[in-house]
């Protein structure tokens, strides 16, 4: 399949005019390959994600996050500039669906919506440059039936690790049954008090700060950057795979660079720092 056809499809699921203004989404690296068999999807554009998709023999590397928010030359000797190296070596264009992707909440960015089977999804801060009934960021809805904490939990380890995730916020009790849902893919914590303001009883996302779990005025389920984001890109693999046909799709799967500490890891030197 000829790479613009493939543009062209990445962008009716996730398109340009959805992301951010701050945002760097879109053709990263171009290359003299116009035909692509074979095409590698991962998270991050990291060294080690570049290297398997080249012993995949792949054209294209699409990603979700971008080489760079804000562009820079490769005057360091970094994990950029490896990229970069192995890019070029293999001729291999990259392109990243981010924040385009994040906010295509009727695709890959509202999994977990559909998975909880929210109804009367609402959008929590929709697009400034295009609009639709579910592009934008994060979004709130209600459960067919209320749950506890417990079994909500129950339903997100079904698809993604809890492993370090973390509760804080406005106390709530264990007891109180939870209807009204609000999630954020990656870093959601700009909309808490939007989230507030449109009657969440939990707002699940990840990276929420000190100060925005000090003065939330709900509760945060902070599942990490890494697990939403990873589970999105795995499903938006699946979704380029049924929509481009002759076309050998791959997802990569990644690693959460956040760890959890072990005595024993104290010492351990870190093989691997992807962005």
């Amino acid at each position: 399949m000829q790479l613009d056809e493939i543009i062209d499809t990445l962008e009716k699921i996730a398109p340009l005019g959805s992301a951010a203004s701050w945002d760097n989404s879109g053709m990263q690296l171009a290359s003299y390959n116009t035909t692509v068999h074979t095409l590698a999807v991962c998270l991050d554009p990291s060294p080690a994600a570049v290297q398997r998709a080249v012993q995949l023999g792949a054209q294209l590397l699409v990603t979700h996050h971008p080489l760079l928010i804000t562009p820079r030359l490769p005057v360091a000797l970094d994990s950029f500039h490896e990229a970069l190296s192995l890019l070029f070596k293999a001729d291999m264009a990259l392109y990243a669906a981010h924040t385009s992707l994040d906010a295509a909440l009727d695709g890959p960015a509202g999994w977990l919506a559909q998975e909880l089977a929210l109804r009367e999804i609402q959008v929590l801060e929709p697009c400034s440059r295009q609009t639709g009934p579910l592009r934008g960021f994060g979004c709130v809805g209600d459960l067919p039936e209320p749950l506890f904490l417990d079994a909500l939990l129950a339903q997100l380890a079904r698809h993604i690790s809890l492993e370090g995730a973390r509760l804080s916020g406005l106390p709530m009790e264990h007891t109180r049954p939870l209807k009204r849902i609000a999630i954020c893919p990656g870093s959601g914590s700009a909309l808490v008090r939007i989230a507030a303001g449109a009657g969440a009883d939990i707002f699940i996302t990840g990276d929420v700060k000190y100060h925005s779990a000090l003065d939330a005025p709900l509760p945060l389920l902070d599942v990490g950057h890494h697990s939403l984001e990873e589970e999105m890109t795995r499903r938006f693999a699946l979704l380029l795979a049924e929509r481009l046909g002759g076309v050998d799709v791959h997802f990569l799967p990644s690693t959460n660079p956040m760890r959890p500490v072990m005595p024993a890891d104290a010492c351990k030197p870190v093989l691997e720092n992807p962005r």
